[in-house]
């Protein structure tokens, strides 16, 4: 009697239609038998990660709406079973290697990478392996450099800034801090102007990568 097929559910989170159809592709050459369904934003991942919680998430975090990387930690660690691929482009070094310390079983694989260097990460991932590709494995073996957070943020936007990576919005900073919502709001702009970010991503994972936020403590 022929032993059961082990079907993989997949979970593409990411918001470009190009990368989730090759991601089709490949996935058809490497596990013909998966089932694969689509994750635009977080809130559709949890959906999904709910009904399959032992799914193989291939992700990329830098496209999702997610308000920090303890944020994209908390989801995987609701789901015990998933299993996860970041697949972006160049992330930070300072925040991989945050991130890879947090959680080592999370593989990597970047989409400037060789065809067969993604083939081998999704089979990797689904046979319950870790993958690291080569700049991975270069970050987690060097001294990462620091970003420096500019001198020319005060005191106060560098607490701000602080508060924002945590995922607060400006209404809670400003009841915390007892200070308007319209002082908030400046400050804010000034961190964004003076960082040259234009998003709550991107002043997350500034603070991630100058050390602002230490991922190993806000993980616990």
């Amino acid at each position: 009697m022929k032993g059961k097929v082990v079907r993989n559910n997949y979970i593409l989170a990411d918001n470009q239609d190009i990368t989730r159809e090759g991601l089709r592709s490949f996935l058809q050459v490497t596990d013909m038998n998966a089932s694969i369904t689509e994750a635009a934003n977080f809130r559709v991942l949890l959906e999904k990660l709910r009904e399959n919680p032992c799914s193989v998430v291939v992700i990329d975090y830098a496209l999702l709406d997610l308000s920090s990387a303890n944020h994209l930690l908390n989801i995987k660690s609701g789901a015990n079973g998933s299993k996860w691929l970041l697949f972006s482009d160049e992330p930070g070094e300072h925040f991989l290697r945050q991130l890879l310390l947090a959680d080592p079983t999370i593989s990597v694989v970047l989409k400037n990478n060789s065809k067969d260097q993604i083939l081998d990460a999704l089979m990797c991932v689904a046979a319950g392996e870790v993958y690291w590709c080569d700049y991975a494995e270069s970050v987690m073996r060097a001294d990462v450099p620091t970003t420096k957070i500019p001198d020319s943020l005060t005191n106060t936007e560098k607490k701000i800034l602080y508060e924002i990576a945590l995922g607060k919005t400006t209404k809670e900073i400003a009841i915390e801090k007892n200070l308007s919502f319209h002082t908030v709001n400046a400050h804010r702009r000034n961190i964004y102007r003076k960082l040259e970010v234009n998003s709550v991503n991107e002043a997350t994972r500034y603070a991630l990568q100058a050390g602002l936020i230490d991922l190993m403590e806000y993980y616990i």
